[in-house]
């Protein structure tokens, strides 16, 4: 295999039928070696190599020790474990010995930030500046999504903006929801705009979520678990409304983006996304509807203290808010204020 031949997080996780989050988490405990190139995570091919290798050997020393005679269970399970699925299965972790220590590449730990702003990407060049050792990494989820990668150990500064309808307060009912047990602390980035996007003019007068009931209109949808997405869901509860009432519920993208271009290219009469996609985008209006918070969580950890100042003390800089308040939209007055913190 050629070392020369390098591979992005995403085709890592297909190659190893993983997912994206556990090629992150696999980084950032130093069992898969990695480098950037600009904003973008590499693997040579031959640290891959390596790492299955290791992967092989791990399972066959635990299958020889157990005096097993079939093969190791992919999830490295011992003697009793339920067998495994037929499904493939992720590649087991590596001992402590990993390659990144064996080929005396850099140990430095990696702080995987999940989130689809660009703020975060702003945020990520500020910590990797500040930061002596530890390395940013970029994941790419929807609010409740990211929120549920914190659950699961797979990301350590995650973002979101999830209203509930019921008390009208931003991200606190879920985080404390999702984060039960946990010690966390929850600091302000921005405020934004959120609301519709709508064809040049308005054609359909559509000014309300009440209005997104008339005949004849088609939706454009986030996917599930973007703050967008629970933003619309909400307000139908409220209302009283059913989704598959909505021509074009089920038609999902990925990205305020996305759901613009589509609206400018008139495959859909109206989507949910925020004011600073609608400036991106020609041939579309905005209609304002709410003042969205968008909130960082961070785990409280003795080793997380270090990098927690460091993101707090970069979300209150000049310079920070100086570079994000050159882009349309935002609200940084309260950037870097500690919005909740639980006592342990």
């Amino acid at each position: 295999m050629s070392q020369e031949t390098s591979y992005t997080t995403e085709e890592i996780a297909q190659l190893l039928k993983i997912s994206k989050l556990k090629v992150y988490d696999l980084i950032k405990k130093g069992e898969l070696p990695s480098y950037r190139v600009g904003k973008q995570m590499r693997v040579d091919a031959s640290d891959l190599e390596a790492y299955k290798q290791h992967s092989r050997s791990g399972s066959a020393a635990r299958n020889a020790g157990s005096g097993m005679t079939q093969p190791a269970s992919p999830t490295g399970s011992t003697a009793g474990s339920p067998p495994p699925s037929a499904a493939p299965a992720p590649v087991p972790a590596l001992p402590l010995h990993s390659a990144a220590a064996q080929l005396g590449k850099s140990a430095g730990r990696s702080i995987v930030i999940t989130g689809q702003d660009m703020s975060l990407d702003i945020l990520a060049t500020y910590l990797e500046r500040s930061l002596s050792a530890d390395r940013p990494l970029r994941s790419y989820a929807g609010s409740l999504d990211s929120l549920i990668a914190m659950y699961h150990g797979e990301s350590d500064i995650v973002s979101t903006h999830l209203l509930d309808g019921d008390t009208g307060e931003y991200n606190l009912p879920y985080i404390r929801k999702l984060l039960v047990g946990f010690p966390y602390i929850v600091v302000h980035m921005l405020t934004r705009s959120a609301g519709f996007f709508v064809q040049k003019g308005n054609p359909k007068g559509i000014t309300s979520w009440a209005h997104l009931q008339q005949a004849g209109l088609t939706l454009i949808n986030r996917e599930r678990g973007s703050g967008a997405r629970v933003l619309l869901d909400e307000q139908l509860r409220l209302l009283g409304h059913s989704p598959s009432d909505l021509m074009g519920y089920e038609t999902e993208e990925n990205s305020h983006l996305a759901v613009a271009g589509k609206v400018a290219r008139g495959e859909a009469d109206v989507g949910i996304g925020i004011e600073k996609a609608a400036k991106i985008v020609e041939g579309i209006d905005f209609i304002p509807l709410i003042q969205e918070r968008y909130d960082l969580v961070m785990l409280k950890k003795p080793e997380n203290k270090l990098w927690i100042d460091s993101v707090i003390e970069i979300l209150r800089s000049a310079s920070f808010r100086s570079e994000l308040g050159s882009i349309h939209g935002y609200d940084l007055s309260s950037s870097g204020n500690v919005v909740y913190e639980t006592l342990s």
